[in-house]
């Protein structure tokens, strides 16, 4: 990958990690709720623009309830009851966990050795996280956080069972999904007049969270990182992503000196590792028996010829 596209997937990692602190900050004066509908609906804005994935519109829709409004729902939720942004970029990443998990149970993949570890490492990463909170972090923003990430596992192996195709006209057009129930939800929980106000006195603040995770975040990352996959395999695109929680907790501290316990570091690093040996790991050894083999090829080679 040539040092400028490498750039642009470093870029969209940034943005996406630095999103945490975006929504944090635009969260004032707003329900959660609101907040995701908001987003959405200004997401959605695109659909004219942006082809819609082949196949049904329910198979896009039932994948957008469990990647767009469960996980988003869920994690804004949980930056609005407390959850660090830094913090919530890093447990997000159990995504990868829940969807070896998932994918055991609903499409019957078995997982590898190596994920198994990951697993392990990766639960055993959350186990830390959440004893080092050092009381700062309520446990129901932390288990918000674990929700938003099941969701987005799950929606990950409907991707996979309803053979929908990912990508940019995915994260639009699931978007439909969202709005009105969350507008809905938000009514019965915080009450129709909550709702009214905070959507009629909305700040400059608000509207530039919003534009930023709607466009940013949205549009222009998943534009930028569906273009990579489009022309490099996926084994060089999605260590990338792993940089996200590095740009997630650098964020948090430049914007709100966020600083992570002991315990807490020391957990999220063996929960990263963790979640890179579930995605990355059965790539790595294919290539690692790949290479070896032709290793053993060329020196057979050799010694037949000499």
């Amino acid at each position: 990958m040539p040092a400028r596209h490498a750039f642009a997937a470093v870029l969209v990692a940034t943005i996406w990690g630095a999103n945490f602190v975006v929504i944090e900050r635009g969260l004032v004066g707003v329900p959660p709720l609101v907040f995701v509908a908001l987003r959405f609906l200004v997401v959605i804005a695109a659909i004219p623009f942006v082809a819609r994935p082949s196949g049904p519109l329910w198979k896009v829709l039932v994948v957008g309830a469990a990647m767009s409004l469960g996980q988003f729902a869920f994690l804004y939720s949980s930056l609005d009851a407390g959850m660090p942004p830094g913090l919530a970029s890093l447990i997000l990443q159990l995504q990868a966990v829940f969807t070896v998990v998932l994918a055991a149970f609903v499409l019957a993949e078995r997982p590898k050795a190596i994920q198994w570890v990951g697993i392990v490492m990766g639960v055993l990463g959350l186990a830390v996280v959440g004893i080092g909170r050092g009381g700062h972090i309520p446990i129901c923003a932390l288990l918000l956080t674990m929700a938003g990430a099941a969701c987005w596992g799950l929606g990950n192996v409907l991707v996979r069972r309803l053979k929908v195709p990912g990508g940019l006209g995915l994260t639009v057009w699931s978007g439909l999904v969202v709005p009105l129930p969350l507008l809905a939800l938000s009514a019965w929980l915080d009450g129709p007049a909550v709702v009214a106000h905070a959507l009629t006195n909305l700040t400059l603040v608000n509207w530039l969270s919003t534009a930023y995770t709607a466009v940013l975040s949205s549009w222009v990352g998943y534009g930028i990182w569906n273009w990579l996959l489009h022309r490099y395999p996926a084994s060089e695109v999605a260590p990338y992503s792993l940089l996200v929680p590095a740009a997630g907790l650098l964020t948090a501290f430049l914007a709100d000196g966020e600083r992570l316990t002991v315990a807490a570091s020391v957990g999220g690093v063996l929960l990263v590792v963790g979640v890179a040996a579930v995605s990355l790991g059965p790539r790595l050894l294919l290539l690692f028996r790949d290479r070896r083999r032709r290793v053993q090829r060329e020196a057979q080679v050799s010694r037949s010829s000499s």
